[in-house]
């Protein structure tokens, strides 16, 4: 784990007088599972725009997938993949429909489309559901056919925007063991989550507070430094001083 595939250095991002984000610095490295935690305001969202070529730094260098943020945004956007908890598939199209829709917005050729389709299908076991309306699925189904969407064509990086919200603990475990998949295959995984207990299962975990990282390690290194027994301990002793 030690090619670089986001490079982040002195990030400022600055709304009129307002510092979203406020000088930061870290790297991510191929098929690393990294977590993004901060609490709501915190600026995850703003870097997490920076880094995926919709937003422009202010100041500060940001190499994505080995392009500048500030000047090739649209290369960013061509070797990522993205999830938000939103959802990005259509639910007036069929899942077959969904997956050829993005494929040809990823720039793939029809035949390397139709053959990742069919194998998604099978490996999520949802031969069955192929011509059903996105609308017509469960949470869940439509949370796994969306992460798989966002990564049908290889990036060197998918960001996960808490991924997992409002379902149930044993699918938020499967989603999770797609995962461990995906970053196997040497994608790197960059994920937000507001589920504590998810931290545990990243590689590293950064916590960002008021625009700026305080903390960034492994999940045992934070909860040795700061002598606390889960993440969500170390999180609320760094965002909420004071009251712990």
């Amino acid at each position: 784990m030690n090619e670089k595939v986001i490079s982040v250095h002195n990030l400022v991002k600055k709304f009129g007088s307002f510092v979203a984000n406020d000088h930061l610095s870290f790297d991510v490295y191929k098929g690393e599972i990294f977590g993004f935690l901060g609490a709501n305001g915190a600026g995850k969202t703003t870097a997490i725009r920076i880094l995926s070529g919709l937003s422009r730094p202010t100041s500060g260098e940001v190499i994505v997938a080995g392009y500048d943020a500030h000047k090739q945004p649209e290369q960013i956007k061509k070797n990522i993949g993205y999830m938000c908890q939103k959802f990005s598939l259509y639910e007036d199209l069929t899942v077959k429909e969904n997956i050829m829709l993005y494929g040809g917005i990823y720039g793939m050729k029809k035949q390397l489309i139709r053959d990742r389709t069919k194998n998604l299908l099978e490996r999520l076991r949802f031969e069955e559901y192929g011509d059903r309306l996105i609308a017509s699925l469960p949470l869940g189904l439509k949370q796994k056919l969306a992460f798989s969407v966002a990564v049908l064509h290889e990036p060197k990086i998918v960001f996960l925007d808490e991924p997992t919200g409002g379902v149930d603990p044993i699918t938020r475990r499967q989603f999770w063991e797609m995962i461990y998949e995906t970053a196997a295959r040497g994608i790197t995984v960059f994920v937000t989550t507001h589920y504590m207990d998810e931290a545990e299962y990243c590689d590293r975990v950064s916590i960002m507070n008021e625009g700026k990282i305080e903390a960034l390690d492994t999940p045992a290194g934070l909860k040795q430094k700061y002598q606390a027994g889960s993440i969500e301990e170390v999180f609320i002793r760094i965002a909420r001083p004071g009251k712990n």
